[in-house]
Order: C-alpha cells, then structure tokens, then sequence
C-alpha cells in the first residue's frame, strides 16, 4: 500500500469495527429479502458466506487490509462467494454503513463501561461498610473542615459512579437510533424496511432524516463525554490516595503491585497507579475536544474528516475501561489506618462549628456564635492548646452558656454522629445511603 493510500486509508483504525460490520450487513442482507429486492437464495448465499467470515475470526484469523474495513469485508465475502457478494451493498451507502457500525460499537462499549461501573460501586458499598466506624478529617480548601466517617468519604464516590451511569443510560438513547437506510444522504428509491432493519439489529428507532443520519456524530460526542466526565471522578479519587498515602497523612495503604519502587531511593513506594490514572485524563479530555474539533463547521452531510471520529471514540473507550480495571482491583486492597485517621481529627480544630452549634441551640444567633468560637481558636492558637484541651472555666471566659456537656461535642465521633440531616455523615445516614445503593444496584 503506497503512502497516499495509507494517509487516506482507515483500516489500521476501524479494523475493530470488522464485526459489528458484518452484522450490520446480515441484517441488512435480510432486509433485502424480506423487501424482494434480492432473491432468497441471493441472500441466503450472501448471509452464508459473512458468516463465515465471522466464524474465521473468532478462530484467530486475520480479514485482508484494504482502504476501510467496509471494502475489506465486501471484498473477502466477493472473494469466497463470487460477484453475487456485490449486491449486498445495494440501497446502502458506506456513509449510512459505516454510522451504523459505529453507533453499534458505542451501544456495546456503553453495556462495557456501564458492568465495570456497577462492579466499582459494589467494591465502594463493600469498603464503605467494612469502614463505618473509621472517623477521619473531611476537608474544604484542603484545609481541616470536619470530623466524617471514612465511609462517608467513600460512598461520595459510589454517588459519583451512579450519575456516570445514569449519563451513559441516558447518552444510549441517542445511540440507539438507526442511520441505516439513509444512502449517502438523500434515502434511496428502493422500497427498503428501516423499521424492519432496526429490529434485526436491535435499535430502539430509526432516523428521521436522511442528511442528519449519515453526517450526526453527536451521539459519539456524548460518549466521549461521558468518558471525560468518568476520567474526571477517577481522578479525583486517585489524588485523594496519593495524598492519604504520603506519610504526612498516612490514612491509607494499598497493595504493593499498585505501587513501585524509587531507582534512588530504596525507602519509597510510590503510588504509580494512582498517578497514571490521574495521568490518563488528559489523554481522554484530549480525545473529547479532538472529536468537537473534528466535527465543527463541518457542511452537510458526510465529509471525509469523519473517518477521524473513530480513533478518538476508540481511544477514550480503552483507557475509561482499562482505567476501571485497575481501579476496581486497586480499591479492593485500600485499607484505612484507623489510628491514625483519628488523630488527625485532633488537628486544625476541626469541632470548632459543633461549638457554635452548641451556642446556636441556646439560641445564640450564629453569626454571634461563630465569633465566640473564632476568639476561643485564637486563644487556643495564642496559648498552644487544643479545644479538647480547655477547661469548662476556660470556655466559659467566652460565653456562660457553656455547661459541661460541651466536652461531648469535642469528640470526633460523637460529632460525625450527631449529624442528623438526610444524606450526612452519621453511621445511621450511612446505613441508609448504603442501603439505597444497593437497591439501585439489583
């Protein structure tokens, strides 16, 4: 193959499409004998000889390179069948066949994304109930905010993966509409069945307009949207561990295959799974505004640019899916050093609000209460002491409302308990969130 033919050539990327391609061409063979556009024993030859071709490559073999994928396939069945192989193509276009397969291959990478989701959900329900009563910082500005349960931390995360599924739910819908039909964008003067096609291949619908059928890429915009926002909730996730497991945190560890060692320094394991996970989101936003960047301006209806909108989808599809893998089984080895999340409670003087609260119940108005309780932090920070550290006689300096009852409120657990609101950090809330995740997960 000469190098204008590889630069215009598509098949070292749509090769993957070989598949979905043949099943694109039964269905669309059967349509054509159910419409009397070919003969039975045309379309039973056809339909044999792609399924032979299929059959070959589940065994391993390898379809001969040609420009595309589509001339591949239509090629090798002309080669096994004879001329007769040709008149699958008929009332068809490459422009209606080839958004066709794609919109099948996404339909199949979303069910992909969505089991290996679920499966991430089970193993964050699994470590948010093993760690119910680990109690730990949650941070605003990064910066000591208040005491959590650790399992509250988590299932944050299982709420993030639930909305990523309900995207691609959602995001499917618009896949699953058939193009199918639509020639090379004016329909076609043979009495074809679209609704008929669209149920031999399983879509929900068929599109309602010729041009907009073969020329529409937002269905794999949104899927590599849908990819990006992913990306973005595993990222978040893999900073987290990597700051939980600096010794300067040290709530945290993982197993050491997730880990390497330094070339240096032999004391250090660093946390490189986190890190190209984290690392990988660039590459799928990258994917994100390639395929807006390809599709933009673009007239009506197919133009030779969307041959591109492959790599892109197929890119940000492997690395979302290989991603999940190594987080799925990377997460299933976090365990939290539960001294020392509790100590950390200690820092920042993180009880500081339940002390307003505390006003606040004794009808204090709270803006009043958060200024007491900034001058009790202050003479904290002014003496090196700690809230916990105070004496009743200390805290009532700033206000006689303080009983003893107040030291109640400086224990971590018992404020990550307290909290009482829907959706809160309190071993009940927890159950309950726990509970409700698993019902939207059966």
């Amino acid at each position: 193959m000469g190098n204008f033919e590889q630069f215009i050539g598509s098949f070292s990327f749509d090769g993957r499409l070989v598949e979905v391609d043949i099943i694109c061409s039964i269905a669309h063979v059967r349509m054509l004998v159910k419409t009397k556009i070919i003969n039975a024993l045309e379309g039973k030859k056809i339909i044999a000889g792609l399924e032979s071709i299929l059959k070959d490559l589940k065994k391993g073999w390898k379809i001969p390179k040609e420009e595309d994928i589509h001339f591949a396939v239509e090629k090798e069945l002309i080669r096994r069948i004879g001329l007769i192989g040709g008149k699958m193509h008929t009332a068809r276009s490459r422009n209606d066949q080839v958004a066709t397969d794609l919109r099948l291959y996404i339909k199949y990478a979303i069910k992909t994304i969505d089991k290996l989701l679920n499966n991430f959900q089970k193993i964050l329900v699994k470590k948010a109930s093993d760690n119910i009563d680990v109690v730990m910082p949650g941070f605003t500005h990064l910066q000591p905010a208040q005491p959590i349960l650790a399992a509250h931390h988590i299932l944050a995360y299982a709420q993030m993966m639930q909305r990523d599924k309900e995207r691609l739910e959602d995001c499917y819908k618009r896949v699953d509409v058939l193009p199918l039909g639509s020639a090379a964008l004016a329909g076609t003067s043979f009495k074809i069945d679209r609704q008929y096609s669209a149920k031999l291949l399983g879509f929900r619908s068929v599109s309602e307009n010729s041009l907009d059928g073969v020329s529409d890429r937002d269905f794999a915009i949104e899927f590599v949207f849908c990819m990006s926002v992913i990306s973005l909730h595993l990222t978040r996730f893999c900073e987290e561990i990597i700051l939980w497991m600096n010794p300067e945190f040290n709530y945290i560890t993982i197993d050491d295959k997730f880990t390497s060692g330094s070339s240096i320094m032999p004391q250090k394991r660093n946390p490189d799974c986190a890190e190209v996970i984290r690392g990988k989101s660039g590459r799928i936003f990258g994917d994100l505004i390639a395929l807006l960047t390809i599709v933009k301006s673009l007239p009506l209806a197919y133009n030779r640019d969307l041959q591109e909108d492959k790599i892109p989808v197929f890119d940000a599809f492997d690395n979302v899916k290989m991603c999940l893998k190594v987080m799925n089984e990377m997460i299933e080895t976090l365990k939290f050093i539960k001294e020392n999340t509790l100590k950390s409670t200690e820092k920042g003087f993180i009880a500081a609000t339940e002390i307003a609260d505390y006003l606040a119940i004794q009808n204090v108005p709270f803006r009043t209460a958060h200024g007491i309780v900034k001058d009790i932090v202050l003479y904290c920070k002014k003496y090196s002491k700690t809230l916990n550290g105070l004496s009743i006689e200390e805290f009532n300096k700033f206000s006689q409302l303080f009983k003893k009852d107040i030291f109640k409120y400086l224990d971590a657990k018992n404020i990550a308990d307290m909290k009482v609101s829907y959706g809160s950090t309190s071993k009940k809330s927890i159950i309950r969130q726990i509970g409700n995740i698993k019902r939207k997960l059966t």
